[in-house]
């Protein structure tokens, strides 16, 4: 939900006063709009205006209009002050003191009545006796039902008061925002819309809303214009000659700063330190204020004037071109794989748009949009992949870039949740056979977000021996084979981060998980040091470490999937299970249900199988979490059929020990000990070390008489350390099952080096039962969960490489941070971890070697 934190904060207001702060459109009115419209009581409003702002007590007028009657209730001299200060009797000078003590007086008697909300809107206009009047008496709110609700654009000059401001909106909350209108903006079209918004709610409304077209800048609504750019009129013609070559390129400014003058006098921008426009929108409004003509002039102008900077040149002999021009056209692509090298996937694929647009052959111009169409891919646009290839397939003949066009929208597809079309066309260009390799890998993926057998199987009749499709399509059949091939592959990719990427998940798949967190490790920083990550990635990797014990690592990597951004509900729904998962793991059991039920919401289990089952697994550990094993159970037996297979060929699986412990625990030992046999038929292959603990500890769990020998065998294999919660759990089973058998002694080790892994992950649950097992083991011992992870996901991060030696500048390059944040993360958790030099923070995070078993 959009501002979710915000509109709980407004919403919540019974009793004192809040200001809530921001620019203009930011939706400080729609907040003050939603509470007055939730409150139960009356409510009294006051909003500035500019043309009013000179009238003394007009906004004091507003407010006490609808209570005319209640006034003849005040004491007289309060009566009297109030209404002369609106006009209602003879004139005079009000005595400012006693308005506000009157007004204090009036509200106070209104709200023992039934609850009172003050919404004052607009503060910055409204004129000084009312808002005088309004500050003294919130100032001398009791605890009664009255509540003073203020929107300003500056917080400043209300320092004695709660406020809360309102910045931009996060990329998925501006995403969702967009998706709520009534036709929401998709493809290039969408990003550039997020882009010139920066966040502004009120620019992201009425950009989606204006019939514009794709040029660099969006054209504004009046509205908007109304809003950002109310002093364009008064300029001179110079000095609107100036903004617009300023809007259209800002490193313009330098020669043109007494020109400029005026504008910044006005408030439009600041040249100091480099030119900024007071909002993206005001250079929005500058641009399009001026004639086609004239902003072609001043392109040419531009053009000229920066020829040591050839990809902004490109730009603007573009926006100059009224004709197509292979020159042009050809330094633009060149401009595009440039920005290529960088990360920009976006940038990119814009200019190869261009330059299409701009190419005279209609074979270059197919070319260049076919080219466009594969790197917009990593923008996770669907839409916008499909009109490239569209436009490429109608501009050609061609049968190799037709096919090139299909390979593109397949790969886009695979992000969304339209797995059937996405096979059939990656499938349809693996006909190329210079395409066949890619095409094939890329369906691979698709069946293997489907789970559906019959995809699994057409793609396996055409993947030949390529390690990451076999890896994908039949994880369990050759594993070993495979996972040896893992080094030479890693060293093969030579530093590619793409590639890495997709090491990193084969390398996840074969229950390599400590490895794949290396390997992920090196591609997120190698994407974070060339540009943006693309979108998926950040998803790909966070199963890696959630596996691993790195949970706020797990839940960075899912938030910075910007899923709601893509409009891709396939990808929304994968991060939305991830991040489920890392809360019923920590116990944060409600909104780990409420992201899980979310996230469910935008797929079909039926036909999106690996988000379904790993959704449902964080479903049945929340409800693990709760001690309700009915529900657990429930849950993690969605994971297989009726019969008893897996619903996912490969994610199933991982429920298999938990459907056990849910088992036993409500009568169903008979049923899950047949689904773990025949799951264990199914995998036919030599098991990992993560499937044989999982497999022995359901053996050892469904069958209490041989739990003994399944318990060792599950620990036996120190590999099982790269799964340290699952691991965990074995050890907290095992000390279970001896301390019932009056084994105290052999349990307690155990249930220390359990308890030692909980608290460190924070698997608060777990920390309790593991508890109550100690106690009952004559072992008393700190039920506190690790204060590592009273962290944010963020702040745990920034620790873990402090402690391993990185500087601030290296941590800030690793994760896009300014050293001086970096500084105050660490400034901030030193306290909360009990240490007071940076040395300290090894021994704080690598794990004590105590109590270690097997």
């Amino acid at each position: 939900m959009v501002r979710e934190h915000e509109r709980a904060a407004v919403l919540g207001l019974t009793g004192g006063v809040l200001i809530v702060a921001g620019e203009a459109g930011a939706g400080k009115s729609t907040l003050l709009e939603l509470a007055a419209a939730a409150h139960e009581g009356r409510v009294l409003r006051m909003t500035g205006s500019a043309s009013e702002s000179n009238l003394p007590f007009a906004g004091l007028h507003q407010l006490l209009r609808p209570v005319r009657s209640e006034l003849d209730e005040l004491p007289e001299r309060q009566r009297a002050a109030l209404l002369g200060a609106i006009g209602l009797t003879e004139p005079g000078c009000p005595d400012r003191l006693l308005v506000g003590v009157a007004l204090l007086t009036l509200l106070s008697e209104l709200a023992r009545r039934e609850p009172v909300l003050v919404v004052a809107d607009d503060l910055q206009w409204l004129d000084p006796g009312s808002l005088d009047a309004l500050a003294f008496a919130a100032r001398r709110i009791d605890d009664e039902p009255l509540a003073v609700l203020g929107g300003t654009r500056d917080a400043a000059g209300y320092g004695g008061f709660p406020s809360l401001t309102l910045g931009p909106l996060s990329a998925r909350e501006a995403g969702e925002l967009l998706d709520q209108q009534l036709d929401p903006p998709s493809g290039k079209r969408r990003l550039r819309i997020l882009e010139q918004a920066a966040g502004n709610p009120l620019a992201l409304v009425e950009l989606a809303r204006a019939d514009c077209s794709d040029e660099d800048v969006l054209p504004l609504t009046e509205r908007l214009e109304r809003v950002f750019a109310a002093d364009l009129a008064g300029l001179s013609e110079a000095t609107r000659e100036a903004l617009l070559l300023v809007a259209a390129d800002h490193l313009a400014a330098a020669e043109l700063a007494e020109d400029l003058a005026p504008a910044e006098r006005a408030g439009l921008l600041r040249i100091a330190g480099g030119v900024r426009f007071r909002h993206p929108l005001v250079r929005s409004a500058i641009y399009h204020d001026a004639p086609l003509a004239a902003r072609r002039r001043a392109h040419r102008r531009l053009a000229g004037m920066l020829a040591a900077e050839p990809d902004r040149r490109a730009w603007h002999l573009a926006a100059a071109a009224a004709a197509p021009d292979e020159e042009i056209a050809a330094a633009l692509e060149a401009s595009a794989a440039r920005a290529r090298e960088r990360g920009g996937h976006a940038a990119a694929a814009t200019a190869l748009e261009r330059a299409a647009e701009l190419s005279p052959d209609r074979h270059d111009r197919a070319r260049r949009l076919v080219t466009a169409a594969g790197v917009a891919v990593n923008t996770g646009q669907p839409r916008w992949v499909e009109q490239l290839a569209a436009k490429a397939s109608a501009s050609t003949d061609d049968p190799a870039l037709v096919a090139r066009a299909s390979l593109r929208v397949g790969q886009v597809l695979t992000l969304s949740a339209e797995h059937d079309t996405a096979i059939s066309l990656l499938l349809r260009a693996a006909d190329d056979p210079e395409l066949a390799p890619s095409a094939t890998a890329s369906a691979a993926v698709a069946g293997f977000y489907s789970g559906d057998e019959e995809h699994r199987l057409a793609v396996r009749a055409r993947a030949g021996t390529d390690p990451w499709t076999l890896a994908l399509l039949e994880p369990a059949v050759r594993r070993a084979e495979l996972a040896a091939a893992l080094p030479a592959l890693v060293s093969k990719a030579g530093g590619d981060p793409a590639r890495l990427v997709s090491l990193g998940a084969m390398a996840w798949l074969l229950d390599e998980v400590g490895q794949a967190v290396r390997i992920f490790d090196d591609a997120l920083h190698r994407w974070r040091m060339s540009g943006s990550l693309p979108t998926g990635l950040g998803c790909s990797a966070g199963w890696a470490y959630l596996d691993n014990g790195q949970w706020a690592q797990a839940r960075l990597a899912a938030a910075s999937a910007t899923a709601a951004g893509a409009g891709l509900p396939h990808l929304d729904a994968a991060v939305r299970s991830l991040e489920a998962a890392a809360l019923a793991l920590s116990g944060d059991t409600d909104r780990a249900r409420a992201v899980a039920g979310t996230g469910l919401s935008f797929v079909d289990p039926d036909r999106s199988r690996a988000v379904a089952v790993r959704t449902r697994w964080a479903l049945g550990m929340a409800a693990v979490a709760d001690g309700e094993h009915l529900t657990a159970y429930e849950q993690f037996r969605l994971l297989f059929t009726p019969a008893g297979d897996p619903v996912h060929y490969s994610c199933s699986y991982a429920g298999l020990a938990e459907l056990a412990a849910a088992a036993v625990r409500t009568g169903h030992e008979t049923e899950a000990a047949e689904i773990v046999d025949r799951c264990v038929k199914h995998l036919d292959g030599e098991l990992s070390p993560r499937m044989t603990a999982l497999i022995h500890r359901a053996r050892a769990l469904l069958d209490p008489e041989a739990a003994e020998t399944h318990f060792e065998t599950a620990l036996s294999d120190p590999a099982g350390a790269q799964w340290p919660f699952e691991r965990a759990q074995i050890l907290l089973d095992y000390a279970e099952w001896l301390r019932r058998r009056r084994r105290i002694t052999d349990a307690r080790p155990k249930l220390l080096a359990a308890m030692e892994t909980f608290r460190r992950l924070g698997a608060r649950p777990w920390i309790s039962r593991t508890e109550g097992e100690l106690r009952a083991a004559g072992v008393e011992a700190s039920t506190t969960p690790d204060a590592l992870s009273s962290l944010t996901p963020q702040q745990q991060q920034i620790i873990r490489l402090a402690a391993r030696g990185l500087s601030n500048r290296e941590i800030g390059e690793r994760l896009f941070l300014s050293p001086r944040t970096v500084g105050s993360h660490l400034y901030r958790s030193f306290p909360k971890l009990g240490v007071t030099a940076r040395s300290q923070l090894r021994d704080l995070v690598t794990p004590s070697p105590e109590h270690k078993v097997g």
